[in-house]
């Protein structure tokens, strides 16, 4: 009988949250931080959108088959050249320096808790700082000049590879740290090495948060112009696959150059490249995401 008392006296309160009078301060605060962060995001899409579509205006007249068939003839023709050695200058920086980065990444994360690892992130971190016109200037020296490569897709490409370095390496590093420590402990438990454990347990567990890295630093490969300029050079024509001596064109040469010239088709061809440098770097940032949030879905449905 007392039991029955003390619950319809006692649980009911219990039961029942209390409420909580929000101050008209908080209340007005709220809205304001709402107003800011919404009208930033606004901002920032319609920006976004204006560059969009103001390119995509520009560049429309040229946006037909003959600029994807033809190469670069003075200031016209196509950009079949262009958008060749961009795409070789681009994977070729990204095989170079993803098993550099990613092994860089996987040292940070399971030894770099000493003077080592802290000097190895300094030096990235200094390196992600320096101009990469900096980076072509040091390129044209050694490998242009100093090795006798002249203009050549080998210069551009090692150029390439040491900027995106620290990227691919810090966003190793993290996906590696997120995955719990507990993780390592039952590969040890189970008797697995470490090398077992880094490739068959860390690695695909941390793969989305590196591939997305991967995707993001070949977005960046595609937009830099200084150090090709000082290492890979321009040609007019189709790469012959020679690494060395023969340059090599490039769409972000197209957008410096061209946009100088005094004529009407050349213009269109700057616009017509810095559509497709932006298409594409669109396309790999919205690839990097849409295989984040699938692994992450997929992650979800397991568990």
């Amino acid at each position: 009988m007392a039991i029955n008392v003390l619950e319809e006296q006692v649980l009911p309160k219990m039961s029942t949250p209390r409420k909580f009078k929000v101050s008209l301060w908080r209340r007005l605060m709220t809205v304001f931080a709402t107003v800011i962060v919404t009208g930033s995001f606004v901002f920032l899409a319609a920006m976004f959108l204006s560059i969009i579509i103001d390119v995509l205006i520009h560049a429309w007249p040229a946006l037909n088959i003959k600029l994807l068939t033809e190469i670069t003839n003075g200031i016209g023709g196509g950009l079949k050249n262009a958008i060749e050695g961009s795409i070789i200058m681009s994977l070729g920086s990204l095989l170079l320096a993803a098993p550099i980065g990613i092994s860089a990444g996987i040292y940070l994360s399971e030894h770099g808790h000493g003077n080592a690892g802290k000097l190895l992130r300094f030096l990235s971190d200094v390196l992600v700082g320096v101009p990469s016109i900096v980076l072509g200037y040091v390129g044209y020296i050694t490998m242009v000049i100093y090795l006798g490569w002249q203009f050549s897709v080998a210069a551009g490409i090692i150029t390439l590879t040491v900027m995106l370095l620290p990227y691919i390496a810090r966003s190793t590093e993290l996906a590696l740290s997120n995955i719990p420590l507990s993780v390592r402990e039952a590969g040890y438990g189970l008797g697995a090495g470490e090398g077992r454990i880094v490739f068959k347990i860390l690695l695909p567990g941390a793969a989305p948060a590196i591939m997305t890295g991967l995707f993001y630093a070949v977005a960046l490969s595609m937009g830099e112009t200084a150090p090709l300029l000082y290492t890979a050079g321009w040609s007019n024509y189709m790469w012959t696959g020679k690494l060395t001596n023969e340059p090599i064109g490039y769409l972000t040469y197209v957008i410096w150059t061209f946009i100088n010239e005094p004529f009407a088709e050349s213009h269109m061809l700057a616009f017509a490249a810095a559509f497709l440098i932006t298409a594409g770097v669109l396309m790999l940032i919205l690839a990097g995401r849409w295989y984040m949030v699938r692994a992450q879905r997929r992650m979800g449905a397991y568990r």
